[in-house]
């Protein structure tokens, strides 16, 4: 497989493993009651900090989790004043990684700031996807080809799904050289084939052709039932050509063999062409019995013969599988600007070019339900927000949102518009009803280790016991614990686990340790400072000791 080369790669390759794992101080939570201190428990998220440790610190829990992935990066014109600083070492990634993009039209090095920027993201977003998830990433021709190649490289050229074109300036930009740009690119990837999308209901372009009406009233298309084109035996199956047999009388409808009479008061009805040339079905014998009710004999006097005709109702045809073009009302840019600042009421100075509600709506309509997690790790407006709560306003399903933005007005901006959606906006014939719902916003915290190795106590133990569960389970932290047994933090699959840690003091495992566990299972899992306990014995009982912070797994 082919793969993109660039100044920096190797410095980002693996990069993502060495972001220092930080925790997630929750500041306030929002719901009907407002801004307050306490927990509301809600799992929609605002996330205050960089994106690529705020990923990294949504590791833990959110590992393989995550359904729909929605990102809007910069797109890196050479207009953008976008500005990212990183840790890695070497001088000269540094200082393209710490400095505001090139301005220069052709200047590549702006695109290797640009694919190291994006790299070590992407391979933490890969991580969060759940199997049968996909990735939606908006982007216009900057940077569109190696973004493929990234995500190729990253994803698997078999998961690319689709690009989708997605007319957000129908008149095209006046200030284009040569062709006016009426688009920008959706580019999809997903997990596993194990992803399934949905549609959309179908538009006036579609239901327009249900032009006719059922003696129950319903509205209905219809299609010659015969195939199209000339037959060929080469293509057409042989089981495509076999009669109908019909009688006007009783309407009876028979599916026959070619071998078969015309049985008495029957008409024969074959697929033939017009000058007597055999043509076939669109139809095997089999789909036919299962369609039967929804094929029509009617004798055509033009060309004096019988023919059978499909009758498709609309009420149902179910939702219309998305093209890859979208040229809907409502990925319009315009629309964007108008929820901004007509509707929301922000300043036009507050956000340049707020991504369209519709946009992200119509991809919340395709690859989510129920009570899936969607992920923004560049939320900028908090557009995803608002679309994934007016969503479950309309449809009645539990979708949960994750938001992460680096900039100050990620409280501002980001959060405040959910908290508008939330409450209800506008005045007068602009007033739109509130979607109800919460949130909490975070920021992030300190690490959970320290430059030197050693367990950062300053997080609090609560948050210590989280990550170990997490990262030996794969799993919240939602058992419950006796009270008498302080050091466990639960079971799973068969296994217990314990953290025997004190802030003050050395742990040791030894047999006095031992006789306080209380929990059965088939092996255990203990942390602690030391172990006196010999390899044999632990082995004995089907213990295995980890060191505290030595084995303490680095997500």
């Amino acid at each position: 497989m082919p793969t993109l080369e660039w100044i920096g790669k190797d410095k980002v390759i693996n990069h993502h493993q060495d972001v220092p794992y930080r925790v997630l101080e929750r500041i306030y939570s929002y719901d009907e009651n407002g801004q307050h201190d306490e927990d509301n428990g809600s799992e929609n998220m605002i996330i205050r900090g960089d994106n690529l440790e705020a990923l990294k610190a949504l590791l833990p829990k959110y590992e393989g989790r995550v359904k729909c992935i929605y990102i809007d990066p910069p797109y890196n014109t050479g207009n953008e004043g976008w500005v990212y600083n990183d840790n890695v070492n070497d001088p000269k990634i540094k200082k393209w990684l710490g400095e505001v993009v090139g301005k220069e039209g052709e200047d590549l090095s702006r695109h290797d700031k640009w694919l190291c920027m994006m790299y070590p993201r992407l391979r933490l977003l890969y991580k969060l996807l759940s199997h049968d998830g996909a990735i939606f990433v908006s982007l216009d021709y900057h940077e569109q080809p190696f973004l493929r190649m990234l995500l190729d490289e990253i994803f698997g050229p078999t998961n690319f799904v689709s690009e989708i074109a997605c007319v957000n300036k129908p008149s095209g930009r006046s200030d284009d050289k040569y062709i006016a740009t009426a688009h920008e690119s959706i580019i999809i990837y997903r997990k596993s084939d194990s992803l399934t999308f949905g549609g959309f209901p179908p538009d006036e372009k579609i239901t327009k052709r249900y032009n006719k009406v059922s003696p129950d009233g319903r509205l209905y298309r219809e299609e010659d039932l015969r195939k199209r084109g000339a037959h060929d035996e080469r293509v057409d199956r042989p089981n495509l050509f076999y009669p109908f047999f019909y009688c006007q009388e009783t309407e009876e409808l028979i599916i026959g063999d070619n071998s078969d009479e015309t049985p008495e008061g029957f008409i024969r009805i074959e697929p033939m062409k017009d000058e007597g040339v055999e043509g076939t079905w669109r139809w095997g014998k089999d789909t036919a019995l299962a369609q039967k009710f929804y094929i029509h004999p009617r004798y055509m006097p033009n060309k004096k013969q019988w023919s059978l005709f499909e009758w498709e109702y609309l009420d149902e045809r179910g939702d219309v599988k998305p093209t890859s073009l979208w040229d809907f009302k409502d990925v319009n840019s315009e629309r964007g600007t108008e929820m901004f600042i007509k509707y929301l009421g922000f300043n036009k100075a507050d956000f340049p070019n707020p991504k369209p509600v519709g946009t992200i709506e119509r991809i919340l309509k395709i690859a989510t339900s129920n009570d899936d997690i969607i992920l923004d790790s560049f939320a900028g407006s908090g557009t995803t927000a608002q679309a994934v709560l007016n969503m479950n306003q309309s449809d009645g399903k539990n979708r949960k949102f994750i938001l992460v933005e680096m900039m100050e007005y990620a409280d501002s901006i980001t959060a405040e518009r959910a908290k508008r959606v939330i409450n209800g906006y506008g005045e007068g014939k602009n007033a739109v009803e509130g979607t109800g719902g919460n949130f909490s916003f975070y920021d992030l915290g300190d690490t959970l280790l320290l430059p030197d190795g050693n367990l950062n106590e300053d997080i609090g133990e609560g948050k210590i016991r989280d990550y170990i569960w997490y990262t030996e389970t794969k799993e919240p932290m939602t058992v419950n614990v006796s009270t008498d047994e302080t050091y466990c933090l639960g079971t799973s699959r068969d296994t217990a686990y314990y953290f025997y840690y004190k802030k003050d003091e050395i742990t040791t495992l030894d047999y006095d340790f031992l006789s306080t566990v209380k929990t059965k299972a088939v092996g255990y899992i203990i942390y602690a400072d030391l172990c006196t306990i010999s390899d044999e014995e632990l082995k004995k009982w089907n213990i295995t000791f980890k060191k505290i912070p030595r084995d303490i797994a680095k997500v």
